[in-house]
Order: C-alpha cells, then sequence, then structure tokens
C-alpha cells in the first residue's frame, strides 16, 4: 500500500494522494480540460515539470499558458529545440549555454563556420519538424563523473567544463527530448508540442565563451517566442517601428548628433541641432530644480584617485573608469561621478539642522569606460553629461525628500507624454556584504524599509529586485516605456548611508551633536545622451515644438516674396523663436516636403494674399493647414506654446 501525502490547493482544498503522484495527475483528478491546458506545476514556491514525482505534503499551483512563467519556460524549451535543430543539420557543432531572455532566446555554439542567413531559415524549418513530434521532455539525474564521460565521449567538451564547474552538492540533471538531450537544471514543458509555433529566429552573432574576451569566440544564434501568433505580430511590428525610429538613423538625418574615430568611440559630437535639445532639456531641469529648492555647482573634470579610493569607487568601480593619468607624481582620474566632489562641497563649510535639506545639483560631464562591444549611439557612451544631484537630509527629512524626488519624475513623465512606468526598488543581497556591498547590514535593512516606506506613501508604482542595489545603499531604477511600447532604463534615484560616513559629513542637531546625513543621488533625466537617445525614438523625431532644434520654417512660394519672408523671419528670430528661411528656387511643394523630411513643426507659408493682407498662412505638420491669420498673433500663440512646453506635435 502506497504511502498518502498531502496536498494543498490554493482556494484551501486538501487531496490526499499516493506518494510520487505527479502534477499532471493531479490536474487530471481536478478535470481533464485543466490537465490539457497544464504546462507546469508550482510545488511549495518552486517551478517543477508536470511529469515531476510528489513524495511529501506540499502546496500546489497549476500553471497554464497564460501564466506569468509561461513565455519564459516557452523561450527555454525553444532554446533547447533549437540546440537540437542545429546538431541534426551541422554534425560536430558543440552547444555551450542557451538561457530565456527578455523577449525571446539564444544559444552559443562552438562551430568554424558561420551561420548565415539561409542557415536560420533551415534551423528554423527543423525546429518546426521537431516540435510537430510533440516528443516528451524527460528529466533524468546522472551522477557527475558519468555525465562528464558522456559529454566528453561526444565531443561535448563545454559541456564537460560546465559540469566540473557545478557545486559539489549540486545534482547534474539531463533533459532528454527523443534522443537527444541536454544538460539543464529545467523545469521545462510537458513536450516539445507545447512550444507552439510563434516563433521566429532573429540573428547571428558573436560571443565570447563565458563572456570572457579572453575566451574562445562562439556563434550565437537568437531567437524570439510568445504564446501564439498574436503576440510574435505585435512584438515583429514593434520591432520594425522600432527600427524606423532607430535614434542613431534619425539623429543622422537631423544632424543631431555624431562619432569620429579621431575623437574616438563612445565620444559623442554634438551638431548645432543636437546642442538645441541639450540645452532645451538644461534648461527644463534648472528651472524645475530652482523652484524645488536646488542649489549649483561646478565640479572639475579629472580628480585625484585618493577622492575615489576615499568614496570606495576605486575598490567596486574602478573598472568602468579610466585609466589613471601620472601628474606631478600623483593619480589623477576623469570623473566617472560627481558624488565625491558634492560631498566636498558639503564639508566645505559648517552645517546645521536649519540649513537641512541642502540640495546640491551640477550638469557636470562625466566619463566611463564602457568596454568597445557595448557600446551604442547615444545609449552607451564614454562621455556623458549627467542631470545629477545630491540632497543631504535628516532621517526625520528622507521620506519626504526622496518622495519629492520620485515625484519629479512624475512630473517629466507628463511633459514628455511618458504614459507607462515601473519603479524598480534595488535591494541588497545579505549574502553579499563586504564583498558587493558596504558591510553594515543594519542600516541596509533601515534605508530599505525607509525607500518602501516613502514610495508606498507616494502610492507609487514600483517592485522589488534584491540583488541590485549599488555597493553603498539601496536605489530605485526607472523604466519606461516609449510610445511604441519599448522599454528603457532612464534613470535612477539612489539612496546613500555609508559614504557620507566616509567623508566625515556632518551637521550639528538641535541638541548640538554632530550627526551624519542620508545621501540621496539623484539624477531624473539621467545622462542627457541617453535621454535624448529615448526621445528620438519615443517622438520618431517629430519633437515637441518648444523642443524641436528648427520650431518653424518659412516659406516664400515664389521668389517674389522673399522681402516679405525675410521680415518674418526677422519678427521670429527677435522673438527667440528658432527659424529657418527657405528661399531657394525651388517648387513650394519641394519646400513643404523638405521641411516636413526635416521633422519642423510648423510652417508658414508667403504668398501674394498673405503679402498683399499682411498676413502669415499657418501649417502644422500633423493637423494641416491652420489658416492665415496677423504674425503678432501667431507669436503669442506659439511663444505660449512653447512656454507651456505642450506636447502635442508628435504623430503619437
Amino acid at each position: 500500500m502506497s504511502e498518502k501525502i498531502t496536498i494543498t490547493l490554493p482556494d484551501g482544498n486538501i487531496l490526499n494522494v499516493n506518494s510520487g503522484t505527479t502534477g499532471y495527475e493531479i490536474a487530471n483528478s481536478i478535470s481533464g480540460s485543466l490537465a490539457k491546458q497544464s504546462i507546469l506545476v508550482e510545488l511549495n514556491g518552486h517551478l517543477r515539470d508536470l511529469s515531476f514525482p510528489i513524495t511529501e505534503d506540499s502546496t500546489i499551483k497549476i500553471l497554464k499558458n497564460n501564466s506569468d512563467v509561461a513565455l519564459e519556460i516557452i523561450r527555454h524549451d525553444c532554446a533547447h529545440v533549437m540546440a537540437e535543430a542545429v546538431q541534426q543539420l551541422f554534425p560536430g557543432t558543440q552547444v555551450t549555454i542557451g538561457p530565456a531572455i527578455e523577449h525571446g532566446f539564444y544559444y552559443d555554439f562552438a562551430r568554424d563556420k558561420a551561420f548565415t542567413t539561409d542557415d536560420l531559415v533551415e534551423i528554423e524549418k527543423k525546429m518546426r519538424q521537431i516540435i510537430e513530434n510533440a516528443e516528451p521532455f524527460v528529466r533524468e539525474v546522472w551522477n557527475r563523473d558519468d555525465a562528464v564521460k558522456h559529454f566528453k565521449k561526444i565531443g561535448e567538451h563545454y559541456k564537460a567544463e560546465i559540469i566540473n564547474d557545478l557545486p559539489e552538492n549540486e545534482e547534474v540533471t539531463i533533459y532528454k527530448q527523443g534522443d537527444w538531450l541536454d544538460l539543464c537544471r529545467g523545469p521545462h514543458l510537458p513536450t516539445t508540442k507545447h512550444i507552439g509555433t510563434s516563433f521566429k529566429l532573429m540573428k547571428v552573432a558573436g560571443a565570447y565563451w563565458r563572456g570572457d574576451e579572453n575566451n574562445e569566440m562562439l556563434t550565437r544564434i537568437y531567437g524570439t517566442a510568445w504564446r501564439n501568433n498574436k503576440e510574435l505580430r505585435t512584438y515583429l511590428n514593434m520591432l520594425a517601428e522600432a527600427e524606423k525610429r532607430d535614434h542613431r538613423k534619425i539623429g543622422k538625418e537631423m544632424k543631431l548628433f555624431t562619432f569620429d574615430e579621431e575623437v574616438g568611440p563612445g565620444l559623442p559630437l554634438w551638431l548645432p541641432n543636437g546642442s538645441v535639445l541639450i540645452e532645451e532639456l538644461e534648461s527644463l531641469a534648472k528651472e524645475t530644480e530652482e523652484k524645488a529648492g536646488y542649489s549649483r555647482v561646478k565640479t572639475p573634470h579629472i580628480t585625484k584617485g585618493s577622492l575615489y579610493e576615499k568614496s570606495g569607487h576605486l575598490s567596486h568601480y574602478k573598472e568602468s573608469m579610466f585609466p589613471a593619468m601620472d601628474i606631478d607624481g600623483n593619480e589623477y582620474y576623469l570623473k566617472p561621478m560627481n558624488c565625491p566632489h558634492h560631498h566636498k562641497i558639503f564639508a566645505s563649510l559648517p552645517r546645521t539642522y536649519k540649513e537641512l535639506p541642502v540640495r546640491l545639483a551640477e550638469y557636470g560631464t562625466c566619463y566611463r569606460y564602457e568596454k568597445s562591444g557595448q557600446l551604442f549611439g547615444l545609449m552607451r557612451v564614454r562621455s556623458m553629461q549627467m542631470n545629477d544631484a545630491h540632497i543631504y537630509c535628516t532621517e526625520e527629512q528622507f521620506k519626504d525628500e526622496f518622495l519629492a524626488v520620485c515625484k519629479m519624475y512624475l512630473k517629466y513623465f507628463e511633459i514628455f507624454g511618458i504614459e507607462k512606468y515601473e519603479m524598480r526598488l534595488s535591494l541588497h543581497d545579505p549574502k553579499k556584504l563586504s564583498e558587493k556591498y558596504v558591510d553594515e547590514p543594519e542600516l541596509w535593512i533601515k534605508t530599505e524599509n525607509l525607500v518602501r516606506e516613502a514610495l508606498q506613501k507616494g502610492k507609487l508604482n514600483f517592485v522589488e529586485i534584491p540583488g541590485e542595489a549599488a555597493f553603498y545603499g539601496p536605489k530605485i531604477d526607472v523604466q519606461v516605456w516609449s510610445a511604441i511600447g519599448r522599454e528603457f532604463t532612464l534613470a535612477t534615484n539612489q539612496v546613500d548611508f555609508a559614504i557620507p560616513a566616509r567623508f566625515g559629513l556632518t551637521y550639528v542637531d538641535s541638541d548640538n551633536n554632530n550627526k551624519t546625513p542620508l545621501c540621496i543621488h539623484r539624477a531624473p533625466l539621467g545622462t542627457h545622451e541617453r535621454f535624448v537617445g529615448f526621445l528620438i525614438e519615443h517622438y520618431a523625431g517629430n519633437f515637441p515644438l518648444w523642443l524641436a532644434p528648427v520650431q518653424v520654417a518659412v516659406i516664400p512660394i515664389s521668389d517674389k516674396f522673399n522681402d516679405y519672408a525675410d521680415l518674418i523671419y526677422d519678427t521670429l528670430k527677435e522673438n527667440n523663436i528658432r527659424t529657418e528661411l527657405d528661399l531657394r528656387s525651388e517648387k513650394m511643394g519641394a519646400k513643404i516636403r523638405n521641411a516636413e523630411i526635416n521633422k519642423t513643426p510648423v510652417m508658414i507659408i508667403i504668398g501674394e494674399k498673405e503679402k498683399n493682407d499682411n498676413l502669415i498662412s499657418v501649417r502644422r505638420k500633423f493637423s494641416g493647414n491652420q489658416g492665415s491669420m496677423p504674425l503678432e498673433e501667431f507669436v503669442d500663440l506659439i511663444n505660449l506654446e512653447i512656454k507651456t512646453r505642450k506636447n502635442i506635435n508628435s504623430e503619437n
């Protein structure tokens, strides 16, 4: 007689079943339709295969295709199927590592010859055949030595290395699909058929074994996978739209920025049009920060290494810094961040509780050594302009100050038409104190609770992410979604409970005692490079009027009206409206098309009627002809729109 175990369902109902009963059998006992829809089981909080035998009292949840974890498993299984397809089509290819990632999956292969686009078509075709065969995913636990011998025997040396590097107490689990097998922790779907056909192989890239540039170069195949064809089409359409909106492409077309090899990779040169964007963003931030009680400061581009030793950046951040320069026998570094300098400014004067909070803001240029392979347009650069500030406050002031920063984000979101956002509270990993994080366990718990309470007080949308804190305290990473649904990491808001003490920062409290302030690091607009890159893609280059590099194009329909057009142009320039005058001997249609290609939001058309009546004819890019009006009225309307920073010019 089999031993009985107790199974507790999510609704609290209890089942008594035989030890060794699987999740599938439990689902089937509830209903046949549930069993058909089931893909996984959550067993005591851990994901398991439906075929996993349950041998002890447990709480379980049967998961279906529409569950939050389904996509990750579908993508993981797709990677396995792709690896099998590759080895069937290209014998001798070694498989290495193939995880699920955001939006899809990849697998790294050791192969002398690179894959081509035609190869991807054939691999995808073979994958569909494997999926159609509906081979069960079967989990096996192997002896470690036997597993190493097996993979070496079949020429899979990378797999053998992975097994040898596993912790001694970790099981070696193998998953089979038909005659093909792979080293894997699992879990997996019941069969390959459950993956479905809503996937597509996307591209081939190079990748170093284990991400180390000193190791062998492998070939990586990326794919995407979704629950159904509708989700797949939506994603592919988003990618197509994103390609059209690529900030590198639009930036070149609109003459916003450029890179030059003689200047150096990752060091952007801002052209006049791009400089307008930077200056407008800076003006917005300065205006916002002045109202919020910030004081502006300036700090140098290079600093002695001893400052970064004190701050801890040399021990925790050196690999992301440019190499030291020897100046007068001292090591100097290009500034990777403004924090230590602001700490020195705070420390330069005696402080009392009556002065706090002290809010120091700077548009400082910082330099970070991003690896060449990680550089990407404006999104990953080596020179960056930071919308940076540090707030020094008492513990009692902290929640209000932190929440005020978060509300500043929300104000910016409204201005730029950002409708979807998420704040990610990055927490420390207690196991990595002193290794990755400042070894102050009590302060970690205390400050994490303070941040959590501030976010809850503000009713802000946030999730908690363990193990991603800064080395000196918890932080908020701000995720935003563009008009087409692409996700970007926009900015950060960090708490620092450790570094002020290292710098000896103090204020005198009401009892005449010296106390160490808390410090909030914040950059609501992040780096201007990344933020401009985001805005280009968000607006597809069709910036709102206040932000547009060229706000108005003046277009006479023939040379006869050039003098009147000149007058209009001069008046607009006198009113600080960014204007271009098109006096080319081209047809009016060609001039209008040129203004539209340059994404100029407003055009003034000048013809005989306009000149005779002393009027202007106004045309807006996305709303067409606006009729005729006196120039003075137009100037007033435009300046009001610019002053209020209305977000009305984008096609979104």
